[in-house]
């Protein structure tokens, strides 16, 4: 996955590997409605509800856990890592809600970019053709979001299956299992 935003995917994935404590900023649950929308490579658009609840931000201690565990065994370790914290809200997506135990914000301008991860993947875009099959590795779910101080923002990233590492310059690199990209569009806090 890409993050499109216009930020590098350093910067927008940086609450998981960031130093100052995020989860102080965000010490409230929140929740978040959204499009999910997907335009397929033979033209096809789709789209979908999505809520994400947060009921508790991920502590500093959490989250260099989890950087820990990405770091020393990618995303096996941090799919490990992650399920055995607790679920602390759910990322829904249509009918499929998924619990999430990951959750940080990093105040950005006027507002703060969400990032979430599941301990497992929502579903694998393509699954259902013919030639196409889950394929090991892709064992979370991740979602970049970023909004003003109102709760409202423009587009966010979803990858619903996806493998993660860290790059040469300790930023986080997202793959997501799908060819096309799933944008999250119309964010607003409820």
């Amino acid at each position: 996955m890409k993050i499109r935003s216009g930020r590098s995917a350093a910067a927008l994935v940086a609450l998981l590997v960031a130093a100052a404590s995020g989860a102080a900023a965000a010490d409230k649950p929140e929740v978040y409605s959204a499009t999910a929308e997907l335009k397929t490579i033979g033209g096809v658009a789709l789209s979908t509800p999505v809520t994400i609840s947060i009921d508790k931000w991920t502590s500093d201690a959490d989250r260099d856990t989890a950087k820990g565990a990405l770091a020393a065994g990618g995303t096996a370790a941090l799919q490990k890592a992650v399920g055995a914290m607790p679920a602390i809200g759910y990322l829904q997506v249509g009918k499929v809600r998924t619990p999430i135990h990951f959750a940080r914000a990093l105040p950005v301008g006027d507002g703060k970019v969400v990032t979430v991860a599941t301990a497992k993947p929502v579903f694998h875009i393509g699954a259902g053709a013919a030639n196409a099959k889950p394929k090991a590795g892709y064992d979370v779910a991740m979602v970049i979001f970023e909004v003003n101080a109102a709760g409202a923002g423009d587009a966010g990233d979803f990858a619903p299956a996806a493998k993660v590492k860290f790059d040469d310059k300790s930023g986080l690199q997202i793959e997501d299992y799908g060819v096309e990209a799933i944008r999250l569009m119309r964010i607003t806090r409820k």
